[in-house]
């Protein structure tokens, strides 16, 4: 999993292999020594600044990792508010790190004028795929780029929905051209929720061309009263891994794999540790249990 750093210069854009999210807490451990990740992902409105120190450090650290932008804050189902300036500062950031990937949500999350910062989940029928589908092309054709867009967990389903959320993602990557990040973590926090089938999803998920499926994230959630809560602030749960040493099998691909924490964040030491794991499931090494 680990690479030699370079002394200049800068490494490929390509992403490969186990990657971690890279949070403001680990910034003195990354810029002290060489850390055996493959590749780091940033939530890229973090970056958007023209300056200050985020930015040197994402900078710097680009010199010896590839790079994933992973966008929180376009919502590309809002109907409303969908902002160019905020495409433009993506694109600067792409010109400033040339990441190997860049992704977002499929979500909305604006309303009249005002952006709650939050994943909201999209009603899932013709009406929202027109409109998404619409903003995923002109995101691709401005950035001139393939955009990934991942899966979410949601707490709530539409009644009037026409579609399941794969049939959805499905239909994009036929219709735009795009790829998808899948999030195993809320292939699960969905199939307990809404009781849904995540192994039926990824078998749907297999049929889809190769290269449709650019990075997978895995991440820790909570059991509450009521459901569970993708929060990113713990451990990955053995049924997700499960979850995703089914998916290895059936995708068939090297798919980069990262490790997703964005909650009580622990020491470097536990990302790591949770990063070596990734290749025992990848490979069949680690006994199952039931999804």
């Amino acid at each position: 999993m680990s690479r030699n750093p370079v002394s200049s210069g800068r490494v490929g854009s390509r992403i490969s292999g186990v990657g971690v999210g890279l949070r403001s807490q680990h910034y003195r451990h990354f810029l002290s020594e060489h850390v055996p990740v493959d590749w780091l992902e940033v939530h890229s409105e973090n970056y958007f600044g023209d300056g200050g120190y985020d930015l040197f450090v994402l900078q710097k650290l680009r010199e010896n990792y590839p790079v994933s932008l992973h966008g929180v804050g376009l919502g590309l189902g809002s109907a409303h508010n969908y902002r160019i300036e905020h495409i433009a500062k993506l694109q600067r950031l792409i010109e400033r790190v040339d990441p190997g990937l860049v992704s977002e949500h499929l979500c909305w999350g604006a309303i009249a004028g005002r952006h709650v910062n939050d994943l909201l989940p999209l009603a899932l029928n013709n009406a929202a795929f027109e409109l998404f589908a619409a903003r995923v092309s002109d995101l691709q054709d401005r950035l001139r780029r393939r955009i990934y867009i991942e899966n979410v967990s949601t707490y709530v389903r539409f009644i009037h929905d026409d579609m399941d959320e794969i049939e959805f993602l499905s239909a994009l990557v036929k219709h735009t051209g795009c790829g998808i990040l899948l999030d195993v973590n809320n292939l699960y926090v969905n199939q307990m929720n809404h009781g849904e089938d995540a192994l039926q999803a990824l078998n749907r998920l297999a049929l889809l061309p190769a290269s449709s499926i650019g990075e997978i994230h895995l991440a820790g959630h909570t059991q509450t009263e009521l459901c569970l809560v993708d929060d990113h602030g713990s451990c990955v749960s053995d049924s997700v891994w499960t979850l995703f040493a089914h998916a290895s099998e059936l995708l068939e691909q090297d798919i980069p794999v990262l490790i997703e924490w964005d909650t009580d964040i622990p020491d470097i030491s536990v990302l790591l540790a949770e990063a070596k794991k990734v290749p025992r499931y990848q490979n069949g090494l680690v006994a199952g249990y039931a999804v």
